[in-house]
């Protein structure tokens, strides 16, 4: 069972928003499409960068999408450098 904490990402216009990590994983699963990798190194990604917003998520219980995207791509670029920049 997950754990979160992040209740709400707050958005550049300073609007608050629930914290959705379906979202994320979307959103990544997406770009990993687009830079052409298989099935399964897909799901590698979702699930290792998914964890990394999971575990920031645990620290605080609002975070800035600005901040979360930052660290999100800071992963992506471990990882997969090709989908960071999808």
């Amino acid at each position: 069972m997950e754990v979160i904490a992040v209740t709400q990402v707050i958005k550049k216009d300073k609007r608050r928003e629930p914290f959705d990590p379906g979202k994320i994983r979307r959103s990544i699963e997406t770009a990993a499409k687009e830079a052409g990798l298989s099935d399964k190194r897909i799901k590698e990604i979702v699930d290792k960068v998914s964890q990394v917003a999971i575990d920031v998520g645990k620290k605080k219980a609002e975070i800035e999408t600005r901040v979360l995207r930052e660290t999100l791509l800071k992963k992506l670029d471990e990882l997969e450098p090709a989908v960071s920049k999808a």
